[in-house]
C-alpha cells in the first residue's frame, strides 16, 4: 500500500510542515502523517507570526529555504517592525495573519511539492530495529516503513484540556489527544515530563465597543518576512489595546479555588513569559492592571483573539470578568480560554542535529522538545528535516553555530542546558545579536544551506550576491561623499549634535547617535538622488554596517575566539570518568551529553571554565 519513504514526519503543525518541506527540498521522499488533514499548519494560539527575536527566526527560516515567511507574507493582515526606537540588533518584524488563509496557503504549498505524500491517521508508535528508527505504527494497525522518523507532536501527546474543574483528553479544542508514543519511548529509556500552555477566550468582534480601546495600526510602510518576491501588503486591519482593572481581578479571584493551576490538578510547568491572567494576578499582585491586545483573526471574520487573557478558570468566571474590561461590556464569547497539559521529552536527550541519542535516525522537533511558539517549532522542524535527509545518506550533520543564527542559539540551549519550562527565544539569549540581525539573515544563511545541497536556492543565491554588491556600492558612496558645515549644521543642531567645523566624509557624520540616512537625505540632494535609485532593504543593511562598524568588528573577534574552541573535536566515546581532575558534576554531565566539541562542552550547565582548561590540557591544547 505504501512505498518505503526516506522520511516520515509525524504531526503537521508548524514544526512538521517545515520538517516535511526541508527534507523534500533536499531530495527526500516524505510522508506527512497527521490526525486531521483539515488542521494542517493550524494557528492553535494567537493569529500572528514573529515578534521580539521570533521575527528574526522567521527570517532565518526563510533564508534557509523554509516556507513560514512566504506563507506569512501571503496571508498577513498587519505588519509592524518592533523595537525601532532601539538599536538594529533589537528590530523584530511581527505580522498579524489571517488564521484560515495561513493554514490554507501552507496546505497549498505542501500539496504542490512532488516529494511530499500525506496520510491521515494517528501514529501510535515507532518501528525500531537494532536501535534505529525504521517507520511508524498507526492506530489502524498499519506499519509504514521509512529510513528515518521526525516526531513533531506539539501538545497532542497524552494531552489534557482544563477549564475550571472540568478536564478532558485533547490535543487542541475539538481534537483528540495522541496516545501510545510516550509509553513506547519511555520503554526505550527516554525521560518524559509534563508541560502546560494555555489560550485565551475568542470573542465576537461585533459585540465590542472599539471606541473605548486604543488603536494599534500597522506600519505606514509595511515590510515583509521573505527574501523572495512575495506580495507587498497594501491594506491592513488594525489591532486594539485594552486593560484589565481591579474589578476584573476581583472577579477572576473568585474562581481561584476552582483553578486547575492553583489546586494542583495541573502538574506541568507553564510558560514563564506568557502566563495566564490568573497567574499574572497571583505573581504580580502589586499591579492593578494588565495590558490586553485585541487581535482580529482575519480579513473576513468577526472572531477576535484576546491576547493577554489566557485562562483555565471556569468559563462563567472568565465571561463575568471579561465584561468589566473597557470595550468588552457587551462581549459575546465564542469559546472560553483553556489550559492544556501534554508530554514532552527533555531535549538534553538529543544531539545538536536534533537526532535522539538513544535511537538512530529518530528526530524530535517543536513542543515535544519543551519549546513554545510557532517560530521556535518551525525552525526546529526545518533543521530536523535537513538532518534526517543527511543522516540516511550518512553525510555530515547540519549544525548552526550560536554565532550564525538565532536557530543555532535555540538548539544549542536546548541540547546542552535542557529546559524546566516552555522555552521561548529572546534577543537577550543571543550573545552575538549584533551579528544576528533580521536584515542580514539571507547573507548569513542562504549560502550555508545552498552549500549542503538545497539547490533550488539558485535564484536566492543570485539575489544574495546582488545584495552584497549593492551594500558595498552604497557604503563606498557614503564614505566618499564630503559634506560641509553649511549643508548640515542646521540639521545637526536640530538633532542636538555638535555642528561641523570643516568638511567631513558622510560616514563620519552617520556614526553619531540619532543620525540616520533617511533624515540626512532631506538636506543633501546628491544623497537623496542616489538613494532614491537603491533598494531600501540594501540601504538599511549598508547603513547598519557603517554605523555600528566598531561593535560588529568586536563581536566578530569574539566569534573567532569562540570558534577556536568549536574546532577542537571531542570523541563521543571519550571516557570522562577516568579524568579525575574534572569536577564530579562535569564528569557526570559530559558523560551524559557527550559533547561534539570543546565549545559545546563549555556551554553545558555544570561544566566550569576550569573543567574546560583541564580538558584542553588533556588534549594537548
Amino acid at each position: 500500500m505504501f512505498p518505503k519513504y526516506d522520511v516520515i514526519v509525524v504531526g503537521a503543525g508548524h514544526a512538521g510542515c517545515e520538517a516535511a518541506v526541508a527534507a523534500a527540498n533536499m531530495g527526500s521522499k516524505v510522508l506527512l502523517v497527521t490526525m486531521n488533514m483539515n488542521t494542517i499548519a493550524q494557528m492553535s494560539c494567537n493569529p500572528a507570526m514573529g515578534g521580539v527575536a521570533k521575527g528574526q527566526i522567521v527570517r532565518e527560516i526563510d533564508a534557509l529555504g523554509g516556507y513560514s515567511g512566504i506563507v506569512t507574507d501571503h496571508t498577513m493582515i498587519q505588519f509592524r517592525l518592533l523595537n525601532k526606537s532601539k538599536g538594529p540588533a533589537m528590530w523584530s518584524p511581527r505580522a498579524q495573519s489571517d488564521r484560515m488563509l495561513f493554514a490554507a496557503k501552507w496546505r497549498e504549498m505542501l500539496e504542490a511539492h512532488p516529494n511530499i505524500d500525506f496520510w491521515q491517521e494517528m501514529v501510535t508508535g515507532i518501528i525500531v530495529k537494532d536501535k534505529v528508527a525504521r517507520g511508524v505504527y498507526t492506530s489502524l494497525g498499519l506499519e509504514i516503513e521509512s529510513e528515518s522518523v521526525i516526531l513533531t507532536n506539539g501538545t497532542f501527546l497524552n494531552g489534557i484540556i482544563h477549564i475550571g474543574e472540568k478536564k478532558f483528553g485533547g490535543g487542541r479544542a475539538g481534537e483528540k489527544a495522541a496516545t501510545g508514543i510516550t509509553a513506547q519511548l519511555e520503554s526505550l529509556g527516554f525521560e518524559a515530563g509534563r508541560m502546560k500552555t494555555g489560550t485565551p477566550p475568542r470573542v465576537d468582534g461585533r459585540s465590542l465597543d472599539w471606541d473605548r480601546m486604543e488603536l494599534q495600526p500597522g506600519d505606514e510602510n509595511p515590510g515583509k518576512f521573505s527574501y523572495t518576491d512575495t506580495p507587498k501588503l497594501t491594506k491592513q486591519r488594525p489591532c486594539h489595546i485594552s486593560y484589565t482593572n481591579a474589578k476584573v481581578h476581583e472577579i477572576l479571584k473568585t474562581g481561584f479555588d476552582r483553578s486547575p493551576l492553583f489546586n494542583g490538578r495541573i502538574r506541568g510547568l507553564g510558560p514563564r513569559y506568557c502566563p495566564s491572567i490568573e497567574d499574572k494576578i497571583e505573581r504580580f499582585s502589586d499591579k492593578d492592571r494588565h495590558q490586553l491586545f485585541v487581535e482580529p483573526e482575519g480579513w473576513n471574520t468577526v472572531e477576535i483573539y484576546v491576547n493577554g487573557f489566557s485562562s483555565s478558570l471556569p468559563e462563567e468566571v472568565q465571561y463575568k470578568a471579561m465584561q468589566l474590561i473597557p470595550g468588552f461590556e457587551n462581549a459575546k464569547m465564542f469559546r472560553p480560554g483553556y489550559a492544556i497539559e501534554y508530554d514532552f521529552f527533555q531535549p538534553t536527550q538529543l544531539q545538536p542535529n536534533l537526532e535522539t541519542r538513544l535511537v538512530k535516525n529518530l528526530f524530535f522537533a517543536g513542543q515535544i522538545n519543551g519549546t513554545t511558539g510557532y517560530e521556535e517549532a518551525g525552525s526546529q522542524g526545518l533543521v530536523a528535516g535537513i538532518n534526517a535527509h543527511l543522516a540516511i545518506r550518512e553525510e555530515e550533520p547540519f549544525i548552526l553555530k550560536r554565532s550564525e543564527a538565532y536557530i543555532g542559539v535555540l538548539i544549542d540551549d536546548l541540547v546542552n542546558k535542557g529546559t524546566k519550562e516552555p522555552y521561548r527565544m529572546f534577543t537577550s539569549r543571543a550573545e552575538y545579536r549584533i551579528l544576528l540581525r533580521q536584515d542580514n539573515s539571507d547573507l548569513r544563511l542562504t549560502p550555508v544551506v545552498h552549500k549542503i545541497g538545497m539547490n533550488f536556492l539558485e535564484d536566492r543565491m543570485e539575489r544574495v550576491a546582488l545584495k552584497e554588491e549593492k551594500i558595498k556600492e552604497i557604503e563606498q558612496f557614503v564614505r566618499e561623499l564630503s559634506v560641509s558645515p553649511d549643508q548640515l549644521n542646521t540639521y545637526l543642531e536640530s538633532r542636538k549634535s555638535a555642528p561641523l567645523k570643516q568638511k567631513l566624509k558622510l560616514d563620519r557624520v552617520l556614526s553619531r547617535p540619532f543620525i540616520d540616512l533617511e533624515s540626512i537625505r532631506l538636506h543633501l540632494s546628491e544623497l537623496d538622488e542616489y538613494l532614491s535609485r537603491q533598494d531600501p532593504e540594501f540601504v538599511t543593511s549598508a547603513e547598519i554596517g557603517m554605523k555600528y562598524e566598531g561593535y560588529i568588528r568586536k563581536e566578530q573577534e569574539m566569534v573567532e575566539k569562540m570558534n577556536r574552541l568549536e574546532s577542537v573535536k571531542l570523541h563521543t566515546d571519550f571516557n570522562y570518568k577516568d579524568l579525575k581532575a574534572l569536577s564530579a558534576e562535569a564528569r557526570e554531565k559530559l558523560t551524559e551529553l557527550k559533547p561534539m566539541t570543546i565549545g559545546q562542552a563549555s556551554r553545558i550547565s555544570g561544566v566550569s571554565p576550569s573543567d574546560i582548561s583541564i580538558l584542553l590540557v588533556h588534549l594537548g591544547r
